[in-house]
């Protein structure tokens, strides 16, 4: 599958090249704005070193389609719409709330340290990193905070590792009900009515079918 980022910056789309493939994404691009709108503008952010525009996450956001097989449009606004949740549309990457936050909490989908580790183990890059870390979850935020990549790839990366068949099948169909299962069975959180407005939102602007 080879996966283009559109060059605005400012939409996310995949694009399918392989001819062997269903055709994904053949639709106009879901604009990323849309589903994070705060993303628009990093201007006035409570936590400004922490904050990313759609122009800075797009490029990220999508690497980490390819790197973790993300290939339907369920999946994406899924991930998309946990990471504009949890990030509040990418204004922070650390968790600050309640105040001072939970130390080693965070990238943009809100990781618990113990999944941030995981994660940071899977990354060659960081292996040395690691070895001077330790056990320091604070540290290990700090390496996986240290390039767009890592930051904007955990909910990829949990999706396709922490998340079952079942649940990762059920998103490919674009149901509601399957982005519930998602939330409560692999997230481990509650549906409420400001995570469901983030689905709906992303969901509409991926023109997820089945929705």
């Amino acid at each position: 599958m080879l996966f283009q980022t559109i060059t605005t910056a400012l939409f996310l789309a995949t694009t399918l090249a392989a001819p062997t493939e269903p055709t994904l994404f053949k639709r106009a691009p879901g604009s990323l704005i849309a589903m994070a709108p705060k993303s628009k503008s990093c201007a006035g952010a409570k936590f400004p070193k922490e904050c990313a525009t759609a122009a800075q996450a797009a490029p990220f956001i999508n690497a980490s389609f390819k790197t973790y097989g993300v290939a339907t449009a369920g999946e994406a606004a899924a991930i998309i719409s946990l990471m504009a949740f949890e990030s509040g549309d990418f204004q922070y990457n650390m968790n600050h709330f309640p105040s001072p936050g939970r130390p080693g909490q965070g990238t943009r989908n809100m990781q618990m340290p113990p999944f941030n580790l995981e994660y940071a183990k899977s990354i060659p890059a960081l292996k040395d990193g690691l070895a001077k870390a330790e056990t320091d979850v604070k540290k290990v935020l700090e390496l996986l905070l240290s390039k767009g990549e890592y930051d904007f790839g955990s909910a990829a990366w949990f999706l396709k590792t922490k998340c079952s068949e079942k649940v990762r099948s059920g998103l490919k169909t674009g149901k509601t009900e399957a982005w519930k299962a998602y939330i409560t069975e692999c997230v481990g959180t509650e549906v409420t009515p400001e995570r469901q407005a983030g689905w709906e939102k992303a969901a509409k602007a991926m023109r997820v079918s089945g929705h």
